[in-house]
């Protein structure tokens, strides 16, 4: 299982109509075959300046992958993320196994 994770801040004005409209248009991704346990988050730490969180899980690396190359998430990336994030973080974590 992979889990992918996304924090970020966005160009646009926190409460704004555009940012309502950025989070509306992510929940597509949610729809991209393989995504489970979907998640859009609110950072609430002082210790960091993002202020939103995406969180999803796969199966395995091609589950990931296929979302990678999906036509849905690149249009999304090129056309919404790439132009409208200010800044982000991207970790992708597998669970440690007990030895």
């Amino acid at each position: 299982m992979i889990r992918h994770t996304v924090v970020f801040r966005l160009k646009r004005s926190r409460g704004s109509e555009a940012e309502g409209r950025f989070l509306a248009d992510a929940r597509i991704l949610a729809a991209i075959p393989g995504v489970g346990n979907f998640e859009q988050l609110r950072q609430v730490s002082p210790k960091n300046d993002y202020d939103f969180g995406f969180s999803m899980e796969f199966a395995d690396e091609a589950a990931y992958s296929l979302y990678n190359d999906h036509p849905d998430h690149v249009a999304f990336v090129r056309d919404r993320w790439i132009p409208e994030v200010e800044s982000f973080l991207e970790i992708d974590y597998v669970p440690l196994t007990a030895d």
